[in-house]
């Protein structure tokens, strides 16, 4: 019998935490008092006058399609964004607004991998990066960070990753899952080594905003003339304006990138929702004040967070910079029990948090990184101290 399903869908790689996260829902609807650290969406709601604005949208009979990379003046509003945030010049043309930033990340791949071109991903990585390169026929090649490099790589290792098959490198800073942050002079260098070896970058920015520390992101296009021309931009609203359902996420590339994947997508998806893109325009044109005491929130959060773990013991956490997620190192327990369970690795660690602590965590495996889990602090201060506890709890409970 013929293979039911396509050799490029088979590539994806199962979710390994998928268990876990259906264990926890299951005992959540059971009524049990599970604390979840996986969100990885703000907890807040959309601003008001975000929301106003798609209403009006739709009172205008905004309901049909529109170009499929997006309207116009939504276009210019993200040129717009991009010369006053990041110093960047686009066309309208070079803009493509999607269903998501993920989306804008499959568009990249799709329209610039060929079979077996190698993609270089800095681990720990969101764990959507390589099935999206497997997907469009590419190759992962992974460089590991470091918890002394606080989880950013040199430009040593990113040059010893490239081949003649290398293709492109992806780069996120702020991090998912780390929350590290690169800096100006950190990201000239890595620029650089991708200018002299001349391969795509694909700079997923769409953290940007959510920043904590002295160092702020600094967008590879900026870098040169030369890398701007090699470099996508993906970015979005669902994280800085609390949009995760809004489904609006955009691109900026060089002319003929844009043109191929504005091809694609015509044929793939059509156009963004309209009214969300209405809402989107009002979003970048607006004061930021709600954004700023949403970060401001998430700032006092990472600061009990990181102040609660620093009195645990056998764990500990690299500081974030950014994003919303910090990595929880647990690997100084592997090799101890909880009950007739031995831990050995993140998702055992996962598993048995959650059957005695009621705690939900994302094992680190999905990421590159087994000796972590990651832990978000997009939960209520009461719900995040208190999950803390249980975790410092349970880790004292081990033999």
């Amino acid at each position: 019998m013929k293979e039911r399903l396509a050799e490029r869908v088979r590539a994806i790689s199962p979710s390994l935490t998928l268990a876990i996260s259906a264990k926890a829902k299951a005992m959540k609807a059971a009524g049990e008092d599970v604390i979840s650290f996986g969100v990885g969406e703000p907890d807040f709601n959309t601003p008001v006058h975000i929301v106003e604005a798609a209403k009006d949208a739709l009172d205008r009979g905004q309901t049909k399609y529109t170009p499929s990379s997006g309207t116009l003046e939504l276009r210019r509003a993200i040129c717009e964004k991009f010369k006053r945030d990041n110093n960047l010049e686009y066309e309208s043309s070079q803009i493509i607004v999607s269903n998501g930033a993920k989306h804008s990340i499959f568009n990249v791949c799709y329209a610039l991998l060929n079979e077996g071109d190698e993609v270089i991903i800095p681990a720990p990585y969101w764990l959507t990066y390589p099935e999206v390169v497997k997907v469009c026929g590419g190759v992962p090649v992974y460089v590991q960070s470091s918890r002394e490099s606080g989880f950013k790589i040199t430009p040593e290792q990113l040059k010893a990753a490239i081949t003649p098959k290398t293709k492109m490198f992806i780069f996120n800073s702020p991090s998912n899952p780390t929350g590290a942050v690169y800096s100006e002079e950190e990201v000239r260098a890595l620029a650089k080594v991708c200018e002299e070896a001349e391969i795509f970058v694909l700079s997923d920015e769409i953290y940007e905003k959510l920043v904590y520390g002295a160092t702020k992101p600094f967008s590879f296009a900026a870098c040169s003339e030369k890398i701007k021309d090699l470099t996508i931009t993906v970015n979005g609203v669902s994280k800085t304006y609390a949009m995760t359902g809004w489904r609006i996420g955009y691109l900026a590339a060089p002319k003929d990138v844009a043109k191929a994947i504005d091809s694609f997508q015509s044929h793939a998806t059509s156009n963004a929702n309209s009214m969300a893109q209405a809402a989107t325009i009002k979003a970048l044109n607006s004061p930021e004040a709600s954004v700023e005491e949403m970060v401001a929130i998430f700032a006092e959060r990472r600061k009990a967070m990181l102040k609660r773990i620093s009195e645990m013991e056998e764990v500990s956490c690299v500081v974030p910079d950014g994003a919303f997620y910090a990595m929880l190192v647990v690997d100084g327990v592997y090799g101890k029990r909880f009950g007739e369970k031995e831990i050995t690795d993140s998702i055992s660690f996962a598993d048995a948090l959650l059957d005695a602590a009621k705690v939900a965590v994302v094992p680190g495996v999905s990421f590159g990184a087994d000796d972590c889990v990651r832990l978000s602090y997009s939960l209520s201060m009461k719900d995040m101290l208190e999950g803390l506890d249980r975790i410092d709890a349970f880790v004292r409970s081990l033999k």
